[in-house]
């Protein structure tokens, strides 16, 4: 793939910046009409990087027309990308937690906290445990991922408290990282990616750069034995191979084809599926994903029993009518990852088809960009971007042909649009 040149570069993060709408013809509102036209009621389920700008531009470009009720479990936003950041100690954890208050304050969303226990998709109504009932219009589900535990033999409840995964940024973001505090100089840190597609395709091979510059510079006897499942690193694998070979030679010893099958908690000790072992003083257990329970609980889930079928027009389940599924619950499109950047592009893609829906008039497909930036020490960066475009014909967008690029080398110049990136996204979806 080519490298974006500079005016390419600043093309894509318009995109992401402004919703790329593409064929709509429509500009964001910067301001609520007066007398806004009541359109209806749209509720959330899910405040992540997909649920929480899909209610923020749903009351956007309908100005103000749309009531959205967002339903989220946690008092406060918890950034997963960047996280990686804070288990080498490069970050602190307090700047990955923001507050919804600017959805509340500024487009006037009522924030529930609470956990959805059931839909009715008959009846249009969202059931809560603590915050009663509430119908809608339209429903939108983004309930990102959870973990197929049961995939690996011996990883139960127990196991898990021991064994982290810190897959969601949260309280296991930190204790993993205060086990790398812990651990002596000269210890053994294991690794495990499951097989894809999981959530952030480069975020584990970002995590091994990261924890590799911590023991180069704090732990220099330590050592990273990377267990992979697939055949190969499946993201900018011939930059991050180059990272490991040139920075951390001595550090990363990658094994491609190592399918976790089974763990013995007790003695850090996972097997594969052919009976290799190996040990590690700290093992970092990423199981296999699937959409979140909500999606199974409500059948919006129909495709390999564990991702939701989707409209790409509109992000309409196929499976339940009048509810859009976004982010990482979704049967990808080709090419098209399970990131923090492109749930917020579904997030867009969804409330421009609902005001559409909404207002009468026939929802249009839209671009979508992607840009996905992994830091391999505490200043340098690498990246991957794209741009999807519907295709009528497969009914599925595919990537716009010469839209895409990875960086040839590390720079700090792309460390710097990382953290700039971090910013702008998080301002973008909750301000």
């Amino acid at each position: 793939m080519k490298r974006f040149n500079p005016d390419r570069r600043r093309v894509l993060q318009t995109l992401g910046a402004t919703a790329a709408l593409g064929g709509l013809g429509m500009a964001p509102n910067m301001a609520f009409a007066a007398k806004a036209k009541k359109l209806g009621r749209v509720v959330v389920i899910g405040g992540g990087f997909g649920g929480a700008t899909a209610a923020k531009y749903l009351r956007k470009w309908s100005n103000g027309g749309i009531e959205v009720v967002l339903i989220e479990r946690n008092k406060e936003f918890i950034s997963c990308p960047t996280s990686n950041e804070v288990l080498a100690g490069n970050r602190e954890f307090s700047s990955l937690v923001h507050s919804y208050d600017g959805l509340r304050k500024h487009w006037g969303i009522k924030v529930v906290h609470a956990n959805v226990t059931a839909i009715d998709a008959d009846k249009r109504r969202v059931k809560t445990d603590l915050a009663g009932d509430f119908t809608y219009d339209r429903l939108v589900v983004s309930p990102g991922i959870d973990f197929l535990f049961g995939a690996v033999a011996g990883y139960d409840e127990a196991a898990q408290k021991k064994i982290l995964h810190a897959w969601k940024a949260g309280p296991q973001t930190v204790a993993l990282r205060q086990q790398l505090v812990d651990l002596p100089d000269g210890g053994v840190y294991v690794q495990t990616i499951p097989k894809a597609p999981y959530r952030c395709p480069p975020g584990p091979y970002e995590r091994v750069s990261q924890i590799a510059h911590y023991f180069k510079t704090q732990k220099p006897k330590s050592k990273i034995i990377v267990l992979d499942a697939n055949d190969q690193i499946i993201s900018k694998g011939k930059l991050f191979k180059g990272v490991w070979d040139d920075d951390y030679a001595g550090i990363i010893e990658y094994r491609p084809n190592w399918n976790v099958t089974e763990i013995d908690a007790a003695t850090k000790i996972v097997t594969n599926e052919i009976g290799d072992k190996e040990r590690g003083d700290i093992i970092n257990l990423v199981p296999p994903q699937h959409a979140g329970k909500i999606a199974h609980d409500t059948g919006l889930v129909n495709a390999n029993n564990r991702w939701v079928n989707i409209d790409w027009i509109t992000l309409e389940s196929t499976a339940v009518k009048n509810i859009h599924v976004l982010g990482d619950a979704t049967l990808s499109a080709p090419l098209m990852p399970k990131s923090g950047h492109m749930a917020n592009q579904h997030g867009k893609a969804a409330a421009a088809a609902i005001v559409e829906i909404l207002s009468g008039r026939e929802p249009q497909p839209t671009l979508m960009a992607n840009t996905c930036y992994s830091l391999i020490d505490h200043r340098r960066a690498i990246h991957v971007d794209s741009v999807h475009r519907y295709d009528p014909e497969k009914k599925t967008p595919i990537v716009v042909p010469g839209s895409g690029g990875v960086s040839s080398a590390p720079s700090v110049e792309e460390g710097l649009y990382t953290r700039a990136w971090a910013n702008n996204i998080w301002a973008d979806i909750l301000t």
